[in-house]
């Protein structure tokens, strides 16, 4: 999944942007919130870190004027700010969670898996389809029981398909979601993704359907 960090301090934000990356999220940084507004109305994120304290606009300001424009990205307010009025005040710009710094990267990392299984409607860390099991709190992925290795690549793509099960996931979503400003990915190479995937999931009858001429589904899965 693609993640968007606002935070103008760059130690804070390569931290975060490293640590983010070694679990495999596809991780891009502004250091404004006018950078941030930018990036949003140009690529698809899944989930926003904003620091309140911003040069300029503030993090709160971005969110709120996110939410005006009716834009749902899920977004986690990072902050040194301890007060019950900020953290009102956050909630009510808008954010979806809040958490004070200093922090530890597993919080951080559990509370945006939380929230992304809220904007998806998964109420399990664990996502399974019939004998597939992906567990997101680990990363690991089984199959009836035996151990899949899975590229991050591969593990994103099945992930966000079966977390969107039933619907469809574009492939314009695959592409920005495992793109950065850093990277590029082709539609080909989702292809490629995907094929391999049917290949380790053909065992247990796994089936990634294509939509022609929109993405991938798989049917929903088995909670």
């Amino acid at each position: 999944m693609r993640i968007l960090i606002v935070e103008d301090d760059a130690l804070v934000a390569d931290g975060l942007k490293q640590g983010l990356q070694q679990l495999g999220y596809t991780v891009d940084v502004a250091t404004s919130a006018e950078e941030a507004d930018a990036f949003v109305a140009d690529e698809s994120f899944d989930l926003a870190l904003v620091d309140i304290g911003l040069p300029g606009i503030d993090g709160l300001e971005f969110i709120r004027r996110l939410r005006e424009r009716g834009n749902r990205l899920p977004t986690l307010v990072l902050t040194a700010r301890e007060s019950m009025e900020d953290t009102v005040r956050g909630l009510d710009a808008g954010a979806d969670d809040y958490i004070t710094k200093p922090y530890r990267l597993p919080e951080v990392a559990a509370r945006m898996r939380a929230l992304l299984r809220r904007a998806h409607a998964v109420s399990d860390a664990c996502l399974r389809h019939n004998g597939l099991a992906l567990d997101t709190r680990t990363r690991a992925a089984t199959l009836d029981g035996e151990p899949v290795e899975l590229t991050n690549r591969e593990w994103a793509i099945l992930e966000m398909l079966l977390m969107a099960s039933p619907a469809v996931v574009s492939k314009d979503k695959l592409v920005q979601s495992l793109a950065g400003w850093d990277k590029d990915i082709t539609p080909n190479a989702i292809e490629v993704h995907v094929s391999r995937l049917r290949g380790k999931l053909a065992p247990g009858e796994i089936v990634i359907r294509t939509v022609r001429g929109i993405g991938y589904r798989v049917d929903a899965p088995v909670n």
